[in-house]
């Protein structure tokens, strides 16, 4: 039994720091997801928390994941890694079973799950953990406790400050569809095999004080001015693949609406995209947009504000090029407000944060 209680030591603390890590590489898409639930839930005033929850679930998840590994105190960790996978077990269940939400978020954008996917590895893992719990007593940790303490407190450090630094610097490892390299044209477009869903439209009348629904292929013989509208739904028929384009609303557009997207994209030449999703804090970095303009017009190469807050925009920088797209598309594609994209047509050549100015300039100057 002690050898097997060790796999699956080494099985759940591998998953757990695994799940952590993947997740801390990027705090806010573990937030943004945490506010999707939220806001299913109607549960509006956690959105501004989200974040500070994001990074202590992250970093509890890679503490407990050593902890159990090393054996350390096994009665509390048992039990608070037991709380967690039932909650956990809880959430991709739910995703699943009410398709309301389309991934869980376990392994952030690196690893997308199917909500199947993500329900059963947490039935997986409460499986172990329940063992585990059940034999936390004879469980001992090899090392001494303040040895123990000492790895723990070093490891919950380095966690606090690898997510500190990828919310200035952008994440370590950039899984989303706007990543350095990528054509974001290419992103767009709907894979080959995507098969999507087959739906009918579900019409619901009443008539004499009932309420009754029928589709658009059977509709009732009688059917005249004496039927009254209620509603209209969409009947899932037959479930498509799930296969969509990775890019699904990226649009810019002019202050009159018009979508310049395919023009900007089309343009001859690099040039920048400055993505900011409001103007909040713009006194952090609007001396050094003013410099990294000037030293990328010294290279003809021309540089555009991306923004939500379009109008607050122009009222702070009157000067520049700005063109609108949505907040929620801005904070998907850039973390950092604002994220500096060097572009070459619809192919992002670098993606960096403001933070790094000199890194930026440097880019810029290397440019032919």
């Amino acid at each position: 039994m002690k050898t097997v209680l060790l796999i699956i030591r080494w099985v759940v603390g591998l998953l757990f720091i695994f799940s952590g890590l993947i997740k801390a590489n990027d705090p806010l898409g573990l937030s943004y997801k945490m506010q999707e639930f939220f806001e299913v839930w109607g549960l509006h005033g956690f959105d501004d928390y989200t974040l500070a929850l994001s990074m202590i679930m992250n970093v509890f998840e890679v503490v407990a994941g050593v902890a159990v590994i090393i054996g350390w105190r096994m009665r509390l960790f048992s039990w608070l890694l037991l709380l967690l996978i039932i909650f956990f077990t809880f959430l991709t269940g739910y995703a699943l079973f009410s398709g309301k939400i389309k991934t869980c978020g376990c392994f952030g954008d690196c690893l997308p799950l199917t909500p199947a996917q993500s329900f059963a590895k947490d039935i997986f893992l409460l499986v172990l953990i329940l063992v585990l719990f059940a034999y936390s007593k004879k469980i001992k940790s090899a090392l001494r406790p303040a040895v123990a303490s000492v790895i723990l407190v070093v490891v919950t450090a380095a966690t606090v400050f690898g997510q500190a630094h990828v919310l200035k610097h952008l994440p370590f490892v950039d899984c989303l569809p706007y990543k350095k390299g990528n054509n974001l044209i290419e992103q767009m477009k709907t894979p080959a095999d995507a098969v999507p869903d087959s739906l009918s439209i579900v019409f619901i009348y009443k008539k004499n004080g009932r309420q009754m629904e029928f589709d658009q292929a059977n509709f009732p013989a009688d059917f005249d001015s004496t039927y009254e509208y209620v509603d209209r739904k969409d009947k899932v028929v037959k479930k498509g693949n799930g296969r969509v384009a990775k890019i699904l609303d990226f649009s810019l557009q002019t202050f009159s609406g018009n979508d310049t997207t395919q023009a900007v994209f089309a343009q001859p030449g690099k040039y920048i995209m400055v993505l900011a999703k409001d103007m909040n804090n713009t006194g952090d970095w609007s001396a050094g947009f003013a410099r990294i303009s000037k030293a990328a017009q010294q290279k003809n190469i021309p540089v555009m504000l991306v923004t939500a807050a379009g109008e607050k925009a122009q009222a702070i920088f009157p000067t520049a090029t700005i063109v609108k797209c949505d907040a929620t598309v801005i904070k998907t594609a850039a973390r950092v407000v604002p994220t500096y994209f060097i572009m070459q047509g619809a192919t992002v050549l670098e993606k960096t944060s403001y933070v790094d100015e000199e890194k930026i300039t440097s880019q810029i100057n290397a440019l032919k």
